[in-house]
């Protein structure tokens, strides 16, 4: 199986969790895709959320998008799918997806916060940040 994750290049936030995720090891095939790009636009157009929700596609052609595309994510990700699991529980899956709603409504303004951190370097333990050094 192949998951094409169709995330916003503009956002920092959203560029900051694919590098985060290209460090993690897999247990499917997970290519990224901007979804303003022509390439997204020829191969997904007909997908209602493009541009406005995470979307993930399978290689099959199924969809998912916003906390479904969050959880599916996870699961694809060796080290978080026992959480894709606990968090789509029936008891967590309500505070997951107001969780993902939070995030996702306020990443432009969450973004500009990370970019003030500077640069991040992204792997599987986690992400540094180059520390910006206040103007004196």
């Amino acid at each position: 199986m192949r998951l094409t994750v169709l995330y916003d290049e503009t956002c920092p936030l959203c560029v900051r969790c694919r590098n985060w995720m290209l460090g993690q090891p897999a247990y499917v095939e997970i290519n990224f895709l901007a979804c303003q790009s022509d390439e997204a636009r020829r191969r997904f157009g007909d997908v209602p959320w493009l541009g406005e929700e995470l979307v993930i596609v399978s290689d099959d052609g199924d969809v998912w998008a916003g906390p479904a595309a969050f959880l599916m994510c996870l699961w694809a990700l060796r080290d978080w799918r026992d959480w894709s699991y606990t968090l789509s529980g029936p008891t967590l899956l309500p505070l997951a997806e107001r969780f993902f709603h939070l995030i996702s409504s306020r990443r432009r303004r969450i973004g500009a916060v990370v970019n003030l951190w500077g640069p991040s370097r992204c792997d599987k333990r986690g992400c540094k940040h180059d520390v910006i050094q206040p103007y004196r």
